[in-house]
């Protein structure tokens, strides 16, 4: 397959288009921050701009588009919602209509943020209710993709990994602290279902060799709380749990509103797929093994921090 995915420096795409560079051809866009020495191509483009985007397009000519690019960071969104809205709903939309017109087919990545937890172990048929400006743009986004492209496939997701910059995941923000020695607060009343970046990827492509169309969830077969997610990391490093704090995200002055429950049913994607999906302490052990193969440090050095534009 040709795939071209965008976020291609963000945390989901880097992870995404090396597992994927693999066994197909992959073009990875990026935008701000360009990257070196990757085994797939990569490509700068703005993707805001109509033009620019057709273009690539019909350069490329890929099978599949994987649009993982947002603006993620809930705070960024709430200061600013006509950005948000701009990344997380209008280009997503302007996607889907340029791809399912080119004839491809468009993976659109979304987030349990849409539910505002409640409850938890939320399916697909019900019916969410954002709390965030990120949450709200992300749902209008995967409804316009499955309105304009019914054969688009749209996944939420929560998920940790290595990164560019080795600081945008939950995991490495706990592993960098614990192996410095600094006490680390883990929410108690926060339960998500968390899935190592590099197990979504390869779930991912398999679900797309699958022909899968329409919305599923695809994370962790079970859930834990921040606070317990950042224990388990600290056992699986042999680093000392006792630095993680107890704490509320109620204590932490966050401006936008977090999902108390966001934990997620497989069921749908489970009785489709050839696998059982991933547990949580699985996807820590494979964490653990990247590290000790040097595979953080790899995509550090993708980093190109002279080409980031400000």
């Amino acid at each position: 397959m040709r795939l071209l995915i965008s976020g291609a420096s963000g945390l989901l795409g880097l992870n995404f288009a090396l597992e994927a560079c693999r066994e197909h051809e992959v073009y990875g866009i990026v935008h701000r921050r360009r990257l070196r020495q990757t085994p797939f191509t990569s490509i700068q483009c703005d993707l805001t701009d109509d033009a620019a985007r057709r273009q690539l397009l019909r350069q490329i000519s890929p099978d599949w588009v994987v649009h993982c690019a947002a603006l993620a960071d809930l705070e960024a969104c709430e200061a600013d919602p006509p950005l948000a809205k701009k990344l997380n709903t209008d280009l997503p939309a302007k996607l889907a209509e340029d791809v399912s017109n080119g004839g491809a087919r468009l993976l659109h990545v979304s987030t349990d943020a849409v539910f505002d937890g409640q409850r938890g172990g939320y399916t697909e048929e019900d019916e969410p209710h954002p709390l965030s400006v990120y949450a709200q743009t992300k749902l209008a986004g995967e409804q316009a993709v499955l309105a304009i492209h019914p054969n688009a496939l749209v996944v939420r997701v929560n998920f940790y990994g290595w990164s560019l910059s080795g600081k945008r995941s939950l995991a490495e923000f706990f592993f960098n602290n614990l192996r410095t020695g600094k006490e680390t607060p883990g929410f108690q009343d926060v339960f998500f279902c968390p899935l190592l970046a590099n197990d979504l990827a390869k779930i991912l492509l398999t679900m797309m060799k699958m022909d899968l169309k329409g919305l599923y969830h695809v994370v962790a077969c079970e859930s834990i709380s921040k606070y317990g997610f950042g224990v388990e990391l600290a056992r699986a490093f042999g680093l000392d749990e006792k630095l993680i704090r107890p704490s509320s995200v109620l204590e932490a002055g966050l401006r936008a509103s977090r999902s108390p429950n966001m934990t997620l049913s497989v069921a749908k994607l489970q009785s489709v797929f050839p696998q059982s999906l991933p547990d949580i302490r699985q996807g820590l052990q494979r964490f653990v093994a990247l590290y000790r193969e040097g595979y953080s440090e790899r995509l550090r050095s993708m980093n190109d921090e002279d080409s980031r534009v400000l």
